[in-house]
């Protein structure tokens, strides 16, 4: 590596040493800014530059007059010449141009990269050290916009530990040697200003090429502040026109925006439906049109099915399609996949003008090792742990970020930043959540470190998941942060202050997991496994939960959601309607995973689309009309969802009838409201005649939902669409109905108005 040293230089005219030649020519220039560009002697100034290829360079003034020919210090395309003209202590400015001339007889005419001053300012880069920028997507990384007059696009990546940084891309011809950039010290920021005039703009291909600390190669890395990439497996970053200089993305939500941030979540219903968007219909993998194609059928089939949210699997910008995105790498771009960043933005605003909030799955917890990512960035663990006890998921193959580095721990806040605020995503679903917070997570003795105190808990993965969870509640209004947490870390949705996590809402996994091992029994088993449906009441106020029966519950030999259930079809449709009407009445916000909605046999196969001509049988279809018409009762029934979070929204009216293994429970809107449902779930194939429950008011009670009714596939038995309460004491009630429960069937009975209590 070679240095600016003075001495080496022959100043008086326009030539250079050997060794400093040779470094231009190879981009192994410690410090580019020392030797390129404009540099005043007594002489006057000299301007150096490096055009690999070039046939030959002049200067020009602003007009692009001709004031001297630059002459060829090397066949590599090193070049020098004198401004004349310039007496000592008249200002360099941008008062010259580069002119190149190439072998085939074409010109480009620029201002030259190496005349422009610092880029970036101060307050940027101290906040960036901090860890407190969380502004970086419009920072860092390339931002197409003008300086001096001059359109262009500015690089910036921070690679604090490398001896020299050049970007590289299809405007230099990949050639390090072109566009090596100045190191701003002290931060570790390497910055540069291409001139669209050389080629860099909106859609060019770029990366960064580095020299490690003790003078290796580091495979070129792509950037990780990259508002688009190329096609996967192509790995280069592209140039997304949306930096200060480019006109934003014209929103028309202001309406959902202000609606959802007036909202109170814990009392609103919210039924998810999540999807891995590239197998929900192969039609939208289209690398153009794929995020409208997506709108133009999603939008539609969300509003006829009444979810309330869409879920996106990961949709970062990750190398391998069979991560599900689940190990992404460019963690401020969309996968260009189906289309530009512009496009995404129409399609999150597409939702909202349809009334569709949109969740984002988002990977704080680990990234993967592919050569042009994050991994030894700059020839070190920058964005890693050195430690592989502390920095290597054995799970997955990944690498854990390292939080207690504020530039690692502000990288991913203004990532998180990025997608609540520039794209106006709803809430941010923070994915394996418990394998940051212990560890040992996953670990034997002896693989891991403890923390400072000798523990398991990750006090930097503790820290950085508080200071999320505060700064989308103060800067975001009416946006969610939800955790997917396997263990009992305690409070998980409690807030900061009293010394919670902060999340929102927390996936019950455990009530996941009891519900459907109860549903995989058989019916004359089920007696024995009575708590696995009862147990998620005794916890179910220790945090705000959602209900998932999410991607992880079809995958991997654990079957489909219609796969899980026992006996013969009929039976196995009636237990997945009964079962989904026990899910949708249970307090908690909803969340299912697609095709699950019409009962898809096969397990989700991420290279396929989902099963759709399942559509065309009546019994799948009976599986569509009824999560249809729950979500529909879920949202109008205030007593389903208003008092999710609250031990006085649920009463057990039946939760001990083993032997027959009957269900029965009210929920209110209300403390002691006459706002009141009450579902009773027959989870075996007997019909049950004459089964008396007590209700708290007299009157007609409706049966608003039976999941045995024939619209659904079932056998259309029940109580007639009514039933009169008697003034009979029973469970507690001053009043009792006796109904017939249909065999496999879910009933939802509510008093009609003039109910009396």
């Amino acid at each position: 590596m070679v240095s600016n040293d003075a001495a080496m230089l022959d100043l008086a005219a326009p030539t250079l040493p050997a060794p400093v030649i040779d470094a231009l020519r190879h981009g192994r220039l410690v410090d580019p800014f020392g030797v390129l560009g404009p540099h005043r002697d007594e002489y006057g100034i000299v301007v150096r530059a490096v055009m690999p290829g070039a046939a030959s360079m002049q200067l020009t003034d602003a007009r692009g007059e001709t004031v001297a020919d630059m002459v060829r210090l090397h066949d590599d395309g090193v070049f020098a010449g004198r401004l004349p003209g310039f007496a000592q202590g008249h200002p360099v400015a941008q008062d010259y141009r580069l002119r190149v001339r190439w072998p085939d007889g074409s010109e480009q005419t620029s201002t030259d990269p190496y005349a422009y001053t610092l880029l970036l300012g101060e307050l940027d880069l101290h906040l960036f050290n901090e860890g407190r920028h969380l502004q970086l997507g419009s920072c860092l990384g390339a931002q197409c916009m003008t300086i001096d007059g001059e359109a262009g696009v500015r690089f910036a990546v921070w690679a604090p530990n490398a001896q020299r940084v050049s970007v590289i891309g299809d405007f230099n011809g990949w050639n390090p040697a072109r566009h090596p950039m100045r190191l701003r010290h002290g931060s570790g920021i390497w910055e540069l200003f291409v001139p669209e005039a050389m080629g860099a703009h909106g859609g060019s291909r770029y990366k960064y090429d580095l020299t490690g600390p003790h003078g290796h190669a580091v495979p070129d890395k792509a950037d990780p502040l990259a508002l688009a990439t190329e096609i996967p497996p192509a790995t280069a970053s592209v140039v997304a026109c949306t930096g200060r200089d480019a006109p934003p993305f014209a929103w028309n939500d202001a309406d959902w925006m202000k609606r959802r941030a007036e909202t109170d979540p814990y009392a609103a219903p919210m039924s998810v439906y999540e999807l891995h968007v590239l197998s929900w219909q192969r039609a939208i993998n289209d690398a153009e049109r794929g995020w409208d194609i997506l709108a133009e059928r999603l939008v539609p089939y969300i509003r006829d099915l009444g979810f309330t949210h869409i879920e996106l699997l990961p949709i970062t910008e990750h190398p391998f399609g069979g991560s599900w995105g689940y190990q992404p790498l460019s963690l401020f771009a969309p996968t260009s996949r189906l289309g530009s960043p512009a496009r995404f933005a129409a399609f999150i605003d597409s939702c909202h003008q349809a009334g569709i909030g949109v969740i984002l799955d988002w990977v704080p917890a680990h990234f993967p090792t592919d050569p042009h990512g994050l991994a030894e960035f700059d020839g070190t663990a920058l964005y890693e742990h050195q430690d592989p006890r502390e920095g290597f998921h054995q799970d997955w193959n990944t690498l854990i970020y390292n939080l207690g580095r504020n530039e690692v721990r502000g990288f991913l806040l203004a990532g998180a930043m990025h997608w609540l605020e520039h794209f106006h995503a709803d809430a941010l679903r923070v994915d394996a959540v418990a394998s940051m917070l212990y560890r040992d997570y996953s670990r034997e003795a002896g693989q891991w470190v403890p923390n400072r105190f000798g523990g398991r808990e990750n006090l930097e993965a503790v820290a950085f998941l508080r200071e999320l969870n505060s700064l989308v509640r103060e800067r975001c209004p009416g946006a969610l942060t939800i955790a997917e947490e396997s263990t009992a870390w305690p409070g998980v949705t409690a807030s900061v202050e009293s010394g919670g996590l902060g999340f929102h809402f927390k996936w019950n996994m455990g009530w996941m997991h009891d519900t459907l091992r109860y549903l995989s029994h058989e019916p004359i088993h089920r007696p024995w496994h009575h708590s696995d449906m009862t147990f998620g009441m005794v916890y179910a106020w220790s945090e705000a939960f959602v209900l998932p029966l999410s991607h992880d519950e079809v995958v991997h030999g654990k079957g489909s959601m219609i796969g899980k259930a026992p006996g013969d079809d009929w039976q196995r449709f009636a237990n997945l309607r009964a079962y989904y009407g026990f899910m949708w009445t249970h307090p908690g916000k909803k969340l299912l995973f697609m095709g699950g909605e019409f009962a898809q046999w096969r397990e989700w196969n991420h290279d396929d689309e989902l099963d759709w001509a399942l559509m065309d049988q009546p019994a799948h279809r009976g599986i569509h009309s009824l999560v249809r018409d729950l979500n529909r009762l879920y949202r109008e029934l205030p007593a389903l969802h208003a008092m999710d979070h609250r031990p006085e929204g649920f009463q057990w009216i039946v939760g001990d009838d083993h032997q027959n293994s009957v269900f029965a429970y009210l929920r209110r809107a209300a403390p002691d409201s006459a706002d009141v449902v009450l579902v009773v779930v027959n989870m075996t194939p007997v019909p049950r005649e004459g089964y008396r429950l007590g209700v708290p008011c007299a009157g007609t009670w409706e049966e608003c939902l039976n999941t045995d009714a024939g619209i659904y596939g079932g056998s259309n038995m029940g109580n007639g669409g009514r039933v009169e309460a008697e003034a009979s004491p029973s469970h507690g009630q001053a009043h009792s109905v006796s109904l017939t429960l249909p065999p496999l069937a879910t009933l939802v009975l509510r008093p009609l108005s003039g109910a009396t209590g």
